[in-house]
């Protein structure tokens, strides 16, 4: 028993040693390690991500459509030239030339109502443009954070499956010899794949959050990203000091999408005023000269033309446009309802988050690290047994993971806010 005693001390000295070089080893950086802060993400962002390149065509695309509207329609020009008459009293056929010009004028300021639809269309992409850099911002902000914090509760689960992991090799040689029951390796062993098997879940998350990350800032796939966060709402009233009525007027005056609902239905009014001018004739002046005429030589002639409109006056689709107008204020209504909404279970969340981690002793993730320190220590002096000391290490990191997943869901709140909104009020 004596002996087993002083290889189980001197062990536990060898594991401390291992855990130290182990901890060491895993905080050097990899050679492709992105060392990354919040704001120089968001540049990357800004410069280097795909679908924002791709949506700024679409504004480019609608101002070409300003230019295409802004246009006079092109004269036509008519040329005829004699083959063969059968009166040639006045000459040859072929002598006979004739010319024509005619020049189309719209009415009831066509021009102008198209202008400013496609005036609107380009308002209508750049809002879309504007809500897309919304959406993704928030997306690559909260990956940022997650991946930081998930990291920090992998770094939990390393040290604690490396030491397990080695605890387990010398037990199992123990027990080949006698000296421990097999119980003891069984039951290390069962919360060593259960760890293994939290980690790999958790491994796999984090991946699939490195992979969208490097895909919004457009990184090397074989890169990996480190976030290097610097904001910490510890302790501060961060909600609580902003009235709910300002985030709610700063949400209708800021959303984009709800900018790009109002430019919609300014888009229908507008299409329901060029649906009416449709129904107004266009008329077409013209010129025409004939050289060998049939009312003398070197006739010239004016005229103009239009359409009779008996049967059709574009009923049709002034009705369509008078249907999307109805159409369009209840889907500004149905946003307006959406963002308060979203706004009021964002607001009423962040608060309650706030209020939790506000209520947490900031003392006591220190005191629980020294607590698990002092438990290792009283196991290497077997003042406690391996299943008590397994009992404090399992506590220890559902607490850590606890308070990393409280932290990360602070932070996710105000981000959430701040996408609600569309104003960066928290968070910066």
């Amino acid at each position: 028993m004596m002996m087993f005693t002083r290889f189980v001390r001197g062990f536990l000295h060898v594991q401390i040693i291992l855990y130290s070089a182990f901890v060491f080893a895993d905080a050097q950086p990899r050679s492709d390690t992105l060392k990354i802060t919040i704001k120089q993400a968001e540049d990357q962002f800004l410069k280097n991500n795909l679908l924002l390149i791709i949506q700024r065509y679409n504004i480019d695309n609608a101002g070409a459509q300003v230019i295409t509207a802004r246009l006079f329609p092109n004269p036509d020009f008519n040329f005829n030239n004699g083959i063969r008459a059968s009166d040639a009293a006045q000459g040859p056929a072929y002598k006979d030339q004739s010319f024509g010009i005619s020049q189309l004028f719209s009415t009831a300021g066509k021009r102008n109502k198209n202008i400013r639809l496609a005036n609107i269309a380009v308002e209508q992409a750049r809002y879309q443009f504007f809500d897309l850099i919304r959406t993704l911002k928030f997306t690559l902000r909260s990956d940022f954070y997650t991946i930081y914090f998930q990291e920090q509760s992998a770094g939990v689960y390393d040290r604690e499956i490396s030491s397990l992991a080695k605890t387990l090799a010398a037990f199992k040689e123990q027990y080949k010899k006698g000296n421990i029951a097999q119980k003891e390796v069984l039951r290390i062993q069962s919360q060593l794949y259960t760890l293994q098997a939290e980690y790999n879940n958790l491994q796999s998350g984090i991946d699939t959050l490195q992979k969208e990350f490097k895909l919004l800032i457009k990184a090397g796939p074989e890169t990996f990203v480190l976030p290097q966060p610097a904001f910490d709402p510890a302790g501060k009233n961060i909600v609580e000091d902003i009235p709910y009525q300002r985030l709610l007027d700063s949400a209708y005056a800021n959303r984009y999408d709800l900018r790009l609902a109002r430019a919609n239905l300014n888009y229908n009014n507008a299409n329901l005023q060029l649906q009416k001018a449709a129904a107004v004739p266009d008329v077409s002046f013209s010129v025409n000269y004939d050289k060998l005429g049939s009312y003398g030589t070197n006739f010239l002639g004016a005229g103009l033309s239009f359409s009779l409109p008996f049967f059709s006056r574009n009923q049709g689709a002034i009705k369509q446009a008078q249907i999307a107008i109805d159409q369009g204020n209840l889907q500004l209504r149905n946003q307006q309802d959406q963002v308060e909404a979203e706004l009021a279970a964002g607001y009423k969340s962040a608060l309650r988050l706030e209020k939790l981690y506000n209520s947490f002793d900031p003392q006591f993730n220190g005191d629980f690290n020294h607590l698990i320190q002092e438990v290792f220590k009283n196991y290497q002096k077997h003042n406690i047994s391996m299943l008590e000391f397994l009992d404090f290490y399992d506590s220890y990191k559902t607490n850590t993971i606890q308070l990393n997943m409280l932290r990360l869901n602070r932070i996710i709140s105000l981000e959430q806010l701040n996408y609600v909104t569309g104003t960066p009020f928290f968070n910066q």
